[in-house]
């Protein structure tokens, strides 16, 4: 039951363009959120954002027990006060994503 290699290539290709999606449809999301955040409006060199956000994930994966999981409402105060937090520390360590 072996497939041959341009059948497996295929596949390869189509979930190469199913990742591109999701990556965009991610970025988006993310984007929005951090343009309401205000981080349109901070000048940051890319590099030491790259870190914050960095951070700002491991925070997250690291507490990822202590949280409820659910949606937070526009009303909540938390995420610029979260993200002035982690910008601070940002110079502390990255990612090593390009």
């Amino acid at each position: 039951m072996k497939r041959p290699s341009s059948k497996i290539r295929d596949e390869i290709a189509k979930l190469q363009e199913q990742l591109k999606l999701a990556e965009t449809r991610e970025a988006e999301r993310i984007g929005r959120i951090a343009l309401k955040a205000g981080l349109g409006e901070i000048e940051i060199e890319e590099g030491e954002l790259q870190a914050a956000f960095g951070d700002f994930a491991n925070r997250f994966r690291a507490g990822k027990d202590a949280t409820t999981g659910g949606k937070k409402g526009a009303g909540d105060s938390s995420g610029p006060a979260s993200t002035a937090a982690d910008t601070s520390g940002a110079a502390a360590g990255g990612t090593g994503e390009a």
